[in-house]
């Protein structure tokens, strides 16, 4: 994403490198919250079905950008750009379906490790800390951003959550926990921007601890809508985004860029809202 990326390019970095990348965990400890409650084969075989469905739907409608890439297949099982979330829940639920009766302390010890090894794969990728082919495999996205380093620890979080019936609500002080642990994440991005490169950044360690108080506080907070309406609406805006700004349309705006992407994206993803209802499994 190239945003603000030729006006501001260290604020751009903040913004995609960092803020940006709270999304992604967010959906995923939302997705694990859920999933605490898919306790049989019969509901994991339904929830496998409509996340593959998912995947399969929004991978067909972006296949004229990925048809021609010569490693077609590791596109196909691992996703294509945003989409390999969606994928990467696929396989992380089928882990921790058959994990989910073990110990919490077990669970929670594979998340941190799983996250820090992918963080830690990341970081010497992007001080090209090896030389050659070392440093080219280490810079694969494919190697840490995928659903063992990504989508199980987040999901893992979620279904613990659930599970412990964690509720940051208890504490007084938790609006300025979550604004710190936001802050962090900002701060974290600078720091890499600054010192150790100005390169894509997927895996944000702050991001541990920020998605889940996030999804905590705003879990309790009264929204006037379904919480399904937003989901989904959420869910509309990530995967329709990249479609907008690929776009000949829109790399041919010269002036009022972001109002004119906003302008757009939000009636498509509202549009996209009121398609689901009908077709159910656009989102």
């Amino acid at each position: 994403m190239n945003f603000l990326k030729e006006t501001y390019p260290a604020l751009s970095y903040i913004l995609v490198n960092g803020l940006f990348r709270i999304a992604v965990p967010v959906f995923l400890v939302i997705t694990g919250f859920y999933f605490f409650h898919i306790d049989n084969k019969v509901k994991l075989k339904k929830w496998l079905f409509r996340t593959f469905l998912l995947y399969a739907i929004w991978m067909l409608i972006y296949i004229s950008y990925w048809k021609d890439n010569e490693q077609i297949w590791l596109t196909v099982i691992f996703g294509y750009h945003h989409l390999w979330y969606l994928i990467g829940t696929f396989f992380s639920g089928i882990i921790l379906y058959f994990l989910r009766n073990q110990n919490s302390k077990l669970l929670i010890a594979l998340a941190l490790g799983f996250f820090l090894l992918g963080y830690g794969v990341q970081v010497l990728g992007n001080l090209h800390y090896f030389k050659n082919e070392n440093d080219s495999v280490l810079n694969m996205y494919l190697l840490y951003r995928n659903f063992l380093f990504v989508c199980f620890p987040f999901l893992t979080i979620g279904f613990l959550i659930n599970k412990h019936k964690i509720d940051l609500s208890e504490y007084k002080n938790s609006s300025l926990l979550v604004i710190l642990s936001v802050l962090c994440v900002v701060a974290e991005a600078f720091f890499n921007y600054k010192n150790i490169s100005s390169e894509s950044t997927d895996i944000l360690f702050s991001l541990i601890f920020a998605s889940p108080l996030l999804f905590l506080y705003c879990q309790k907070i009264y929204v006037k809508t379904t919480s399904k309406i937003l989901a989904s609406f959420s869910t509309a805006i990530y995967v329709v985004h990249p479609l907008i700004m690929k776009s000949d349309f829109y790399k041919n705006i010269q002036s009022y860029k972001i109002l004119i992407f906003l302008a757009i994206l939000i009636p498509v993803s509202f549009g996209l809202v009121y398609l689901n209802k009908k077709l159910k499994y656009l989102l």
